[in-house]
Formats: structure tokens, sequence, C-alpha cells
């Protein structure tokens, strides 16, 4: 017989909370009473866990930064298989975009010490890196150049699902990524196959 999962502190509680509350209905539009009263406990509480609303934001963020996960398939597939993932994130309901765009655009000059704008130029950067090394491996001349061509190709695809709310928008980007792979010397397979709209 399995073991029960290990009971949340909780720290993890508010951060799981918090993650939800600011993703789905944004940073400035939830107080940490709001979180707290969510979780049904007091705001000393959360304070003694997190002392304040911006070390409670970065938490969120730092939580969201998520590596890529190694994986055996042939790097074109990698890259590619990114956008076939976006198309998949895009078609959820639960999908309101990227949370590091979304912390830095809503918070702006209340990001007086930058630490939200630094968190998530670290993310964008690390998935920019995971691409350049992936292309080094395919030998690609100018893996730094297509590396960031990819990571635009990746937010714009983001930014225009949100806008059309059509989970296509991935699988266009995917293309486009095929083409500059081509165009690098990459040998790539066939487009993606037409996938569904989100379902309303």
């Amino acid at each position: 017989m399995a073991s029960p999962p290990p009971k949340q502190t909780m720290k993890e509680r508010i951060l799981e909370t918090a993650d939800k509350l600011f993703y789905l209905q944004g940073i400035r539009a939830i107080g940490v009473d709001t979180i707290a009263a969510e979780i049904g406990i007091s705001k000393r509480t959360l304070y003694n866990h997190f002392p304040s609303k911006d070390a409670l934001i970065a938490a969120y963020l730092e939580r969201r930064f998520v590596a890529q996960r190694p994986s055996d398939k042939p790097p074109a597939e990698q890259i590619l298989a990114t956008f076939d993932s976006l198309e998949r994130r895009f078609a959820a309901k639960d999908f309101r975009g990227c949370p590091f765009v979304n912390a830095v655009a809503e918070l702006g000059p209340e990001d007086t010490d930058r630490a939200v704008k630094k968190i998530a130029i670290a993310f964008k950067e690390s998935r920019r890196i995971w691409f350049r090394d992936l292309l080094r491996q395919l030998g690609v001349t100018d893996a730094e150049g297509l590396a960031t061509q990819l990571t635009l190709l990746v937010d714009g695809s983001i930014a225009q699902d949100l806008v059309r709310d059509d989970p296509a928008m991935a699988r266009a980007a995917r293309e486009a990524a095929r083409v500059l792979l081509a165009n690098a010397g990459v040998k790539v397979g066939s487009p993606a196959p037409a996938g569904k709209k989100r379902a309303g």
C-alpha cells in the first residue's frame, strides 16, 4: 500500500494559493488579505513566512521558474516539441499567458528594486540558452542569433494566443521555427498536423 503524500507545510500552502490567485487574477488585484482569507489564516501568520507582498511575489515567480527537463530526443525534435507543448498549454482554460511577462507588465514602476524584472530576465535567458545549446549540438553557425529568434517565436505565439484565443498560434510558430532550422542547415521533419481550437 502506497504511503500518503507528505502534508504541505504552511509556507507551501501560502505559496500554492498565491500562485493560483496571482496567475489567474493578477498580482495587483490580489492582496495578502485575500490570500490569507483563502487559506483561513491570519495576515500575521502569512507574514511569518513571507515578510512582505514583494517577497511573496518573488517566491511565486521563482516557483514558476522550472528548467527544461533533460531529454534523449534529437535536439531538433526537442526544439520543435516546445511549440507542441505550448499548443497544449494554450488549449487549457486556465491559460493566462507568461507569468513573468505578466508580472513585469503589472508591476512596472512599482518594481523599484527590479527584483521581478531580474527573475523574468533570468527565466527568459534560461530558455534562450537552452535553445542555443541544442543548436550548437546541431552545428548551427549562429546558434546565439537563432536561439534569440526561437525565443521571440515562443513569446510571440503566447501574445497571439492571448489576443486571438487560438492555440493554432503555437502551430504557426512551430512552422516558422521549422523554416528557420531548415534555413540554418538542420534536417527537420514535415509540418505538424492541424490541431483543435480551445474548447469554450
